[in-house]
């Protein structure tokens, strides 16, 4: 127990993905089953890129449950703390990706597995030694489990650990925007690092830029901020240093699912790196961030090349042979 690099609490769950171009999930002829869950992908990606992750979350006590953890320890993130629920069941997700970049999603979790862990689950030994937790939004939704993610930022904070927090904003899990605006804001001063999409800070900030956003985020209390663009690439800043970064769009985009967790997983692994290396300024928009940020890209348009998250996540190999001939 403990010692790992990151430690992730949230969703696990089977994305069924869409094997149509360009059509609505009705219209879709059929799916493609894959692994996914956005804290998971994340620590999936942080094990792909060769640190060590664990995954806290629920599952069902059911074949899809079973696979999802398999999933995991094949490719060596621990799963100590992923527990079976014997009532709920795993938690499933439909997807469907059109042209334009939009994905129709649809989610089967009433209740599901993941939304049933309970904060008497956690083990304060278990984050001992890590460098990183990191938390989404969607485990902040309903009870138990968004007592049982406060109780383990409580525990990480405790054991000197970073927070790292990716709203993840998908309104059919809320009652309505209302609620769910209320608390996703409520995660960021929890968090000193936040990774955030182009298409989420309008709904939870009502601010229209970039810098907007990160200015409102750092108010609230953590250290930095990255705004995810899409094709256009990232904006970063920590307050003082601030700036754009390209990305790379000579990629055939085949889906882009776990892309944007693909990216905050190197993201992690950049600033563990500097962590490891007793920088002071592991959380500054400097120089080294902006080569952080140059791998991140590169590991998010990777992702996007193959179906499915966990699948896609690529390894440290992968994004350095991807960054070699450009």
């Amino acid at each position: 127990m403990g010692n790992l690099d990151v430690i992730c609490l949230g969703e696990l769950l089977i994305d069924f993905v869409s094997m149509d171009r360009d059509v609505s999930l009705a219209g879709s002829s059929g799916f493609k089953k894959a692994p996914g869950g956005a804290p998971a992908n994340v620590a999936a990606g942080v094990a792909r890129l060769g640190l060590k992750a664990g995954f806290i979350g629920k599952v069902g006590n059911d074949p899809f449950g079973d696979y999802l953890r398999s999933v995991l320890d094949e490719i060596d993130v621990d799963t100590e703390f992923l527990v079976a629920d014997p009532d709920a069941r795993t938690t499933l997700s439909f997807v469907a990706q059109k042209s334009d970049g939009v994905r129709d999603c649809m989610f089967y979790r009433n209740p599901g597995a993941d939304m049933q862990l309970r904060p008497e689950e956690l083990d304060a030994a278990y984050f001992e030694g890590a460098s990183f937790f990191h938390f989404g939004s969607i485990s902040l939704g309903c009870e138990p489990v968004k007592s049982a993610t406060l109780k383990a930022i409580d525990l990480a904070k405790g054991k000197g650990l970073l927070v790292s927090y990716d709203p993840n904003l998908r309104p059919t899990l809320w009652p309505d925007m209302d609620t769910a605006r209320r608390e996703i804001l409520a995660g960021f001063p929890h968090a000193d690092v936040v990774k955030i999409s182009e298409e989420e800070y309008g709904d939870i900030l009502g601010v229209d830029t970039p810098e907007a956003c990160a200015e409102a985020i750092l108010a609230m209390g953590p250290k930095l901020v990255v705004v995810t663009l899409g094709p256009r690439g990232c904006f970063f800043s920590d307050g003082s240093n601030t700036g754009y970064l390209p990305t790379f769009d000579d990629v055939t985009v085949v889906e882009t699912t776990g892309a944007g967790d693909a990216f905050v997983a190197a993201t992690l692994s950049g600033i563990i790196s500097r962590l490891k290396d007793k920088d002071p300024d592991a959380l500054r928009a400097d120089d080294a961030f902006r080569r952080i940020l140059i791998f991140a890209n590169a590991a998010g348009s990777l992702a996007t090349t193959k179906l499915g998250a966990i699948p896609s996540l690529p390894t440290t190999g992968d994004v350095l042979a991807f960054l070699a001939v450009r």
